[in-house]
């Protein structure tokens, strides 16, 4: 008998329709896997004739999404249909979650969790103005708004400490090159040590968690913003500083437009600033935690064949110390 993992790992197209088929949907049997490495999500075109589902019978396509085994429960999931429910209510444009046949937005097909969505219409931006960056500062406002109302009672909080990233360093071990493991480990450790001494400074609220470009669609109807996975509560700044790519990005106009754009509806919050730094060596960090931590699954390996060379841990390591010495 499969494991969870490993029918998670070979998901095909005839289990994917019987789990649309189970809430009412009528797949045509076209389906297109999107680009999505933790999870695996599908694009399931609809016949529109004869559908059972309650809600919106007259849909073309959904969005499927299979949840990996073991990261979340289905509180946590439950959390991020939520907040995209209420964001959604609040004319935020977000992939909302339906809700199925069970009068849950959650399923499970062999303990494995999946959820449908609706199908955002929009395309990523190719060149990033900064009118979008007046647009995105003020639906971000919305969105920290709307987040600090409540408490994600189910999800993290920010900070290596509170996201058990000390336990995944210590795991991750095994896998940094020798010749710069002892250095590696004393950067990451005394970035872990800071991170969660300043973050104690700072009020949390519910944030997308991982608000990078690629999450950010354009639609005739506004911005769409994606990917809620990693929502979590943490400070505001860990929703924007992914959004600028330069070091100096104070001095852009891009900058100077998203500021002017959240603060038409929620102080900016100047203090926060100061964490960028930490932000992106933790990020780094985390990123190699994350690709040690899935290295049992088959995509992994060859996602990143650099992953267990020299060559990756060096570059790694030197990034690290460069943004270190920043702080």
């Amino acid at each position: 008998m499969k494991s969870n993992k490993q029918n998670f790992f070979d998901l095909d197209p005839n289990i994917i329709c019987l789990s649309a088929e189970k809430h009412g949907f009528i797949p045509t049997g076209e389906i297109q896997q999107l680009n999505s490495i933790e999870n695996r999500v599908f694009d399931i075109k609809l016949e529109t004739e004869g559908s059972t589902s309650l809600i919106i019978p007259a849909r073309t396509s959904i969005i499927a999404k299979f949840y990996r085994p073991e990261r979340w429960s289905a509180e946590t999931i439950l959390d991020e249909h939520n907040f995209e429910i209420e964001l959604d209510a609040e004319t935020l444009k977000v992939a909302a979650p339906i809700v199925l046949m069970n009068n849950k937005t959650v399923d499970y097909f062999e303990n494995i969790p999946y959820a449908f969505f609706e199908k955002v219409r929009g395309r990523l931006i190719q060149e990033f103005l900064p009118s979008h960056f007046k647009q995105i500062g003020r639906w971000l406002a919305q969105l920290h708004n709307i987040g600090e109302a409540k408490v994600a009672m189910n999800r993290f909080e920010f900070g290596p400490t509170a996201e058990n990233k000390w336990e995944a360093l210590d795991q991750m071990r095994s896998s940094i090159a020798p010749e710069v493991q002892t250095e590696y480990l004393k950067n990451a450790e005394y970035l872990f040590d800071d991170l969660d001494d300043r973050l104690q400074d700072y009020n949390y609220l519910r944030i997308h968690g991982d608000l990078h470009r690629g999450n950010i669609l354009e639609s005739p109807e506004g911005l769409v913003v994606v990917d809620f996975d990693d929502f979590l509560n943490g400070p505001a700044v860990q929703d924007f500083w992914m959004l600028f790519q330069e070091e100096n990005y104070a001095e852009t106009d891009e900058y100077e437009n998203f500021v002017s754009g959240y603060e038409e509806l929620r102080l900016f919050p100047f203090d926060e600033l100061m964490l960028i730094p930490l932000l992106r060596a933790y990020r780094l960090v985390s990123y190699s935690a994350w690709i040690h931590k899935r290295w049992s699954d088959p995509s992994f390996p060859r996602l990143f064949p650099q992953f267990e060379t020299y060559n990756y841990w060096a570059e790694q390591n030197e990034a690290l110390k460069r943004l270190i010495q920043t702080i």
